[in-house]
C-alpha cells in the first residue's frame, strides 16, 4: 500500500484503516510540532493533533482534490490551534523546562537554554494568531512563503509583511525582556 508525500492512494481514501494509519505515522510528526509551536503546551498540542488526523479520516475524498496535501494538514492544524487559542491561554509546559534541565551535564548551560527557550515561547505569546501561524511555518517549520501561503489561504505577500512584522515584535520583545534583567 504505498502513500507518497503528496497525500493517501486510492484505497487509504476509500476508508482503508491500515493506508490510514501508514498516513498518520508519515505526518503526525508534522501536526504534532507545528501545534506544539503554536499552543506552547504538549497536551493541547496532542489533542489538536488528534483531532486534525479525525478530520482528515473524515475527509479523505476532499483531500484527493488537494494540490499540496501537507498544506492540507497544516492548514487544519493552525485553524484548530487558533480555535483552542481562543480558549486557552498557552503556556510554557512545565514538564518541557524539567526535561531540558534532567538531561544535560552542565545545569548553567541548560538554565540558559531553558531561559532561551521560556523567552521564545512568550514572545510567540505575544504576537498575533496569523503572524504566529506564518512565523512557525516558515521559520521553524522551513515552509516556502508559497507553501505558507497555500497553508494559511493568504497571498504571499500578505505571509511575507505577517513574518516581517512578527520577528521585528519577537526582537523588540526579547530586547526588552533582556534589558529588565540586567
Amino acid at each position: 500500500m504505498a502513500q507518497t508525500m503528496d497525500g493517501p492512494d486510492a484505497r487509504t481514501r476509500a476508508g482503508d484503516l491500515t493506508g490510514f494509519e501508514a498516513v498518520m505515522r508519515q505526518h503526525e510528526r508534522l501536526v504534532l510540532v507545528t501545534a506544539l509551536r503554536l499552543l506552547g503546551n504538549i497536551e493541547d498540542a496532542k489533542d489538536v493533533s488528534q483531532e486534525v488526523f479525525l478530520r482528515l479520516y473524515r475527509n479523505l475524498g476532499k483531500v484527493e482534490a488537494e494540490k499540496n496535501y501537507p498544506a492540507w494538514l497544516y492548514r487544519v492544524t493552525v485553524n484548530l490551534c487558533h480555535d483552542v487559542g481562543r480558549k486557552r491561554r498557552p503556556s510554557v509546559a512545565v514538564e518541557d523546562v524539567l526535561e531540558l534541565v534532567s538531561g544535560a551535564a552542565d545545569p548553567q548551560q541548560t538554565l540558559t537554554g531553558a531561559e532561551r527557550q521560556r523567552v521564545l515561547q512568550m514572545s510567540l505569546r505575544a504576537l498575533s494568531e496569523k503572524e504566529r501561524a506564518a512565523l512557525v511555518l516558515r521559520d521553524l517549520e522551513g515552509l516556502s512563503t508559497e507553501e505558507v501561503a497555500r497553508a494559511l489561504g493568504s497571498s504571499e505577500a500578505t505571509v511575507r509583511s505577517q513574518i516581517s512584522k512578527a520577528r521585528v515584535k519577537m526582537r523588540d520583545f526579547v530586547e526588552r525582556y533582556f534589558r529588565r534583567r540586567v
